[in-house]
């Protein structure tokens, strides 16, 4: 991808394409001819290739809508598919970025379940790139639900993807019960705050690991026992007090490690990738399920997240905020590590 393959584009860090943002265009025409800014990655490898482009305004398609975007949530699949083009990617060129939260602009033939002047959120099209990182985006309808009234765009952006990953592995796969224990590696990034509040909604004894500066913050979100990886093995601390649930953000010997302190029977979910899942036969004979999840677009799962932030028992930790222009700085910040939370960009007036 090069510069003279696009329509504009700027530096990495900064940008003024046109103001997409006025004017309403209800109805299925979705503003068609207008343009808006977006980030696009001129090229893969670090932070330093993402620039902001103008491009058209894409225009919904039968049961899609139109979502003028207010803020779009970055996510470590985000920094990966920059440095590598990942998986899912479409369009020349490619704009990055899946979690928005916005305004339905315009709906196209067919839809029922939204209207123009909605706010909704959601994770359209994942693992296909969804192009959050824009003014506008489009995608089924049905991939989105309105917005709790409890969260600004800025937090709403921040929900979907970490929190659906860390509801369909504890909900869905895992089955977490009450009175179960379970383990969250990472329990203060993006999906691990989400997971220690679904865990403690779902009454399960909550064990996390993560830095001492973060124990606070979780203790707050509802984890019952937390191990400061950095200076504590998890395994030593856990010895034989069995979980029946572990929750593996992280990768690489995490999984294996995790197997010691699993009761038989139990469950591990592994999120980064299918060679992290331990051997069948390190698990079989204990009885022990495992398996790479990869989150789905899904907006029962949605409504159940917002459901537990109307009862006060979910709430996204935004640790940094940014404009869209910056994106490369959100990237950077990411990618080191130390984050609580989610971190945002901004898009439209928030």
């Amino acid at each position: 991808m090069h510069d003279s393959d696009r329509g504009t584009s700027s530096g990495t860090d900064t940008g003024t394409g046109p103001d997409a943002g006025g004017g309403r265009d209800h109805g299925t025409d979705g503003g068609t001819g207008r343009t808006m800014r977006a980030i696009s990655p001129d090229g893969w490898g670090g932070p330093e290739v993402l620039r902001v482009v103008t491009l058209a305004r894409p225009a919904p398609g039968p049961t899609e809508i139109l979502v003028r975007v207010h803020a779009a949530g970055v996510n470590p699949v985000d920094w990966k598919t920059r440095a590598t083009g990942g998986f899912g990617m479409h369009g020349e060129p490619p704009v990055l970025g899946y979690d928005v939260s916005g305004v339905v602009e315009a709906v196209g033939p067919g839809v029922t379940v939204l209207r123009p002047g909605d706010e909704v959120f959601g994770m359209p099209e994942f693992p296909r790139q969804a192009g959050g990182y824009a003014e506008y985006v489009t995608g089924p309808a049905r991939h989105f639900v309105p917005k709790p009234p409890q969260l600004s765009h800025v937090e709403a952006a921040a929900l979907p993807l970490a929190g659906l990953t860390a509801y369909q592995s504890l909900v869905e796969t895992a089955g977490l019960a009450s009175g179960q224990r379970v383990l969250v590696h990472a329990a203060a990034g993006g999906v691990g705050h989400l997971a220690v509040q679904i865990a403690a909604a779902r009454g399960a004894y909550v064990i996390g690991t993560a830095r001492e500066e973060k124990h606070a913050l979780l203790t707050e979100l509802g984890a019952d026992e937390l191990i400061d990886y950095t200076r504590q093995d998890f395994t030593a601390v856990l010895g034989n007090q069995a979980v029946d649930v572990v929750l593996d953000s992280i990768g690489g010997e995490y999984g294996h490690r995790s197997l010691q302190v699993l009761r038989d029977g139990g469950t591990l979910v592994t999120l980064p990738s299918p060679d992290d899942v331990p051997a069948p036969e390190e698990t079989e004979p204990r009885g022990i399920r495992t398996g790479f999840t990869l989150v789905e677009p899904d907006s029962t799962g949605l409504r159940a997240l917002a459901s537990l932030v109307a009862e006060g028992r979910l709430r996204p930790v935004v640790d940094t905020v940014l404009p869209l222009e910056r994106a490369a700085d959100a990237h950077r910040l990411g990618e080191n590590g130390r984050t609580r939370g989610k971190i945002v960009l901004t898009v439209a007036d928030v």
